[in-house]
C-alpha cells in the first residue's frame, strides 16, 4: 500500500465510529460503516439479546455474499427466499419470518422515499424532533425505538441536529445508562442490563 493509499485508509476508518453493540468485531465493523446496517439492528433489537440483533446484518450481508447491506437489494429480493435467509441456522431472530418481512418493508420504504440512501433521512434534518419524526415514519419503528435510534445516532455517529437530546427523551441523557445508545463496551454493556432488569422489576411490583 502507498502512503497516500494508506493516509486515505487511515483518514476512512477515523471516520466510521467504533461501535460496540454486537460485541463481534467484524459486526461491530460494519455497523460502524454502514448506516443501514445500525437501522436494521435497531430494527431487529426486540425479544432477542441486544448483542444477536446487532449481529444480525453481518450474518445478513454475509448469506447475500456482500460486504454491506443495500436498501434496493433488499428491497427486490424474493421473500420467500429472504426469510430463509434469515432462517437459516443459526437464525437472525427468534422470529426470522417476521423480521425477515419488516427488514424488507424497512428498505422498500427506503428505496421509496430516499433512494435508498439512509443517510438521508438525517443528513438534512435541522432539528431533532424533525429527525424523530422521521425515524418513526420507518416501518417497524415505534417511538421508544426511534427514540433509542436518535440517541444512538448523537451519542455514538457523530448525528445531532439542534435539539437532538431533547427528542431522544431519557435516551438522550449524558451519562446514562438505558440502552443500545449508551452501550460503548462490556462494562457499559452490563450497566445497561442491570438498568433494564431494575426497570422490568419495578414495572412488574408496580402492577402486583
Amino acid at each position: 500500500m502507498t502512503g497516500a493509499a494508506k493516509k486515505t485508509a487511515k483518514k476512512t476508518a477515523a471516520t466510521h465510529p467504533e461501535i460496540h453493540l454486537a460485541q463481534q468485531p467484524e459486526a461491530d465493523e460494519l455497523l460502524g460503516r454502514s448506516p443501514l446496517a445500525a437501522l436494521v439492528g435497531m430494527l431487529l433489537d426486540q425479544q432477542i439479546p441486544m448483542e444477536w440483533a446487532f449481529a444480525g446484518p453481518h450474518t445478513i450481508a454475509g448469506r447475500m455474499e456482500a460486504d454491506d447491506l443495500d436498501a434496493h437489494d433488499i428491497a427486490a429480493y424474493d421473500p420467500d427466499a429472504f426469510a430463509e435467509l434469515l432462517k437459516t441456522k443459526p437464525a437472525v431472530h427468534r422470529y426470522p419470518g417476521s423480521m425477515a418481512k419488516r427488514v424488507q418493508q424497512l428498505c422498500q420504504y427506503l428505496v421509496d422515499e430516499y433512494d435508498g440512501d439512509p443517510t438521508a433521512l438525517w443528513s438534512d434534518a435541522a432539528t431533532g424532533k424533525e429527525l424523530l419524526a422521521r425515524l418513526k415514519a420507518l416501518p417497524g419503528y415505534g417511538d421508544q425505538k426511534a427514540r433509542i435510534f436518535l440517541a444512538l445516532l448523537g451519542k455514538q455517529y457523530g448525528v445531532r441536529p439542534k435539539g437532538w437530546r431533547e427528542a431522544a427523551g431519557a435516551y438522550g441523557e449524558a451519562g446514562s445508562y438505558r440502552s443500545a445508545a449508551d452501550i460503548t463496551g462490556p462494562e457499559s454493556l452490563v450497566k445497561v442490563r442491570a438498568f433494564k432488569q431494575e426497570a422490568k422489576a419495578a414495572a412488574k411490583a408496580a402492577k402486583a
